[in-house]
């Protein structure tokens, strides 16, 4: 199996300074909080521009989308790609992406080949219909969804049937800042000894000033020093279409009922530094908006959790972060309301201050670093998520030509990664990974398809030369002193174990039975033979079902020439009765297995048993093999009915439920293999069907309706992770997918066959 790596690189997708926008403020933000969690990690920045060119980014930003250029979101996905990101972090509001309701993002998304982590800014009650097809299929594409509120969540679950397991609610992230007095700031701002209500964030029309406007007279009748300070540039799309006009409104409004000396509008984008000292003066934030469909509030966040006293409509985010008294709501558009708690906090010192620790207190989850510590969790185990998709619906695998659906022979990638020690265990993508040597497994995959090519003739000269290399690093790794053969060995050419795994041990007799049973080298034959015999007895002290069950598999090989070796036959006998042994201990109606847990490799215990059934007779035998073989195969049946293999991310456990993910070649393998064995038990054709539904997942007939052929190469993926594949192509991955190919071929010559027979 390819290593997992763990999580270093994550890609943060948004809105970025010097952007004015509260989106681009927090993926700035999140990304330093997570950088600064995470030192060592490699965080790049891919920004959405509405004025591609316009802006000058900071070193982070490493690759820039025009809003409107579908094009370029598909550069980006490959810049991704390229760079192998391990995770992209996807701050979400229609708004800032081209195309209809932000369609253009989905672009992105559909290209990616990492677990995606969306933040979701906005959540709508009721989205027209672009909206919701785009986030329907936004929801699907993404590994893991935060949301800022729990009001989030239920929306999620309750009007897009997301599942409750895919969302987490993680605050939105504030500074943190200490609990002070307001009147240690006020004095450079000149508003020393005076009360400070407070406004900030991009100036529009949706943000309801004017009702604020409107309450002054009332307050200040009876606290005239009050000053209300409106903070914050004009939103730059007004500021396009409109000017300053909603501005200079605001100020006319002022001027007219007599209030302009108790207001103050900043009109600047102020930085984080500057934003943090108007907040400390600050002894009431107002937040006056008008929509309720707000479910998130940056703004409101900051002030709440630096410990200010609140005054908000109820819009969604303040209703719930202000419940239990934890703030003021006044209704919307009501300036009398806003006038009466004002005046009643100002006037109620006690109350003010109580409300201010309670805020401060409450908000203390809310820091970047606890927030930083969420999103690095997410991003550790965003590829873990077992969910499946609804969008990845098992796809019907392509038609290749002579064989129907089964592609040609390709062996540019199993060339690739053979030299003449052997073959390299991984690749990273199709290019050989030295760092992890050879293993005696693989290289007795490579020389068992070499056989089962030379028995279709369809071994090409470079793969005969290949298989003399396969062959030596086998012989190489017995170890005559111990019976036994190594199995790793690293690409300085040294053995890192004194004998390998039982499994490895039988897996290469396995090989070598097959050299001995099929290959027309009678060179090869009398080399394989004696090597085969010399590792046999060590077998007897082994443990291992699936040892025994690789073994079974080499013996009948072996006896395919060898009918007369007694010791042979004794062996098959002894092992097979071994494996029954086991079935019969541990089986029950409900759980017709060989163990409490079924792992990996696992119809090759089925294989064996029908195998041995068939060819001695023994018909309790062959169908313990068929009804355990009958049960895996209907448990491993996804979404459509597409093969889903047992994950290796749990297995399955008796009693437990099976792993989805991550799904493994091999075991597609060996389900071809143990399928066509039942086939030609039984002539049942419905062993036939499971057999291709089996080698169809690498077709792409799978849970994501992924390809893990790589028809360019004739290399496999490594596996099925929930939301991607495994895009590296390893020895084991490309041998089991030919193994598979080879077999599927076999089949469908056999059959050919047999219906030109003259009737």
């Amino acid at each position: 199996m390819t290593p997992l790596s763990p999580v270093n690189k994550v890609a943060f997708l948004g809105d970025y300074p010097p952007r004015q926008c509260g989106i681009a403020t927090f993926t700035r933000d999140l990304r330093d909080a997570v950088v600064a969690a995470n030192p060592d990690w490699s965080c790049p920045v891919i920004a959405v521009s509405d004025r591609p060119g316009n802006y000058t980014y900071p070193p982070e930003v490493r690759f820039e989308i025009p809003q409107p250029d579908v094009a370029s979101y598909v550069r980006a996905a490959n810049f991704l790609n390229l760079a192998h990101m391990d995770v992209l972090c996807l701050q979400h509001e229609f708004g800032i992406f081209g195309g209809a309701a932000g369609s253009h993002i989905l672009a992105l998304l559909r290209r990616v080949r990492m677990p995606v982590v969306t933040t979701l800014h906005t959540v709508l009650e009721n989205p027209d219909s672009n909206q919701r097809r785009v986030f329907h299929e936004l929801v699907d594409l993404s590994s893991r969804l935060v949301v800022m509120a729990e009001r989030a969540r239920g929306m999620l679950t309750s009007l897009y049937g997301v599942a409750d397991s895919k969302i987490t609610v993680v605050p939105h992230g504030i500074p943190d800042t200490g609990f002070t007095d307001p009147s240690f700031y006020k004095d450079q701002f000149e508003v020393a000894g005076r009360p400070v209500m407070l406004t900030f964030g991009l100036l529009s029309p949706n943000k309801g000033i004017e009702y604020v406007i409107r309450a002054l007279p009332d307050i200040v009748r009876d606290h005239p020093r009050l000053v209300y300070i409106v903070l914050g540039a004009t939103h730059p799309n007004l500021v396009r279409e409109e000017g300053e006009s909603y501005r200079l409104q605001l100020e006319r409004m002022a001027r007219s009922i007599g209030v302009e000396n108790s207001i103050r509008f900043v009109n600047r984008y102020v930085s984080n530094e500057e934003l943090r000292e108007y907040i400390g003066a600050t002894d009431i934030y107002i937040t006056p908006y008008l929509n309720e469909a707000q479910i998130t509030s940056g703004t409101l966040s900051y002030c709440f959790g630096a410990g200010k006293a609140v005054v908000s409509t109820p819009y969604w985010h303040a209703a719930e972060l202000l419940a239990n008294d934890a703030g003021v709501l006044v209704p919307f558009r009501d300036a009398t309301a806003v006038a009466r708690e004002v005046g009643a906090l100002l006037t109620d010192e006690t109350r003010l201050n109580a409300m201010r620790k309670q805020s401060y207190l409450a908000g203390r989850h809310m820091i970047w670093p606890e927030v930083a510590a969420a999103y690095t969790h997410l991003f550790a185990t965003a590829g873990d998520h077992n969910e499946i998709h609804a969008h990845h619906k098992p796809r019907p695998a392509a038609p290749f030509g002579e064989h129907s659906h089964l592609p040609p022979w390709r062996f540019d990638h199993l060339l690739r990664m053979t030299d003449s020690t052997g073959i390299y265990q991984h690749a990273i993508f199709t290019v050989p990974w030295f760092d992890h040597g050879y293993c005696a497994d693989d290289n007795a995959r490579a020389l068992l398809l070499s056989v089962l090519l030379e028995g279709l003739d369809e071994c090409p000269p470079e793969i005969r030369l290949a298989r003399a290399s396969y062959a030596a690093f086998l012989q190489h790794a017995f170890v005559r002193d111990t019976g036994r053969f190594r199995n790793f060995m690293s690409f300085d050419r040294k053995w890192l174990e004194k004998h390998g795994s039982e499994d490895s041990h039988g897996r290469t007799l396995w090989a070598l039975g097959a050299v001995v049973g099929r290959t027309r080298s009678e060179s090869l034959r009398s080399w394989a033979a004696p090597l085969f015999n010399e590792a046999l007895p060590a077998v007897a002290s082994f443990t291992s079902p699936r040892a025994w069950a690789f073994t079974i598999l080499g013996l009948h090989e072996y006896l395919r020439t060898l009918e007369g070796d007694l010791l042979a036959a004794r062996m098959r006998a002894d092992l097979s009765a071994r494996l029954f042994g086991l079935w019969k201990r541990v089986a029950t109606p409900e759980w017709p297995w060989f163990e409490e847990v079924v792992t990996y490799d696992n119809p090759r215990l089925c294989h064996a048993l029908i195998l041995t059934g068939r060819w001695t007779g023994n018909e309790e035998m062959r169908e313990a093999g068929l009804n355990s073989l009958r049960w895996l195969m209907k448990h491993q049946r996804g979404e459509g009915g597409c093969f889903r293999p047992i994950g290796s991310n749990g297995f399955w456990r008796k009693g437990g439920q099976p792993a989805a993910f991550d799904q493994q070649p091999v075991d597609a393998a060996a389900a071809v293999g143990a399928c066509i064995e039942a086939y030609n038990a039984t002539a049942d054709e419905n062993w036939r069907a499971e057999a291709i539904r089996a080698f169809d997942w690498f077709l792409g007939a799978n849970d994501l309706g992924e390809l893990l052929y790589d028809p360019a190469t004739g290399g496999c993926r490594d596996g099925l992770h929930p939301n991607r594949t495994n895009q590296n192509q390893g020895a084991e991955s490309t041998l089991s997918f030919l193994l598979a190919l080879a077999e599927m071929k076999a089949l469908d010559n056999a059959s050919a066959a047999f219906s030109e027979r003259p009737t």
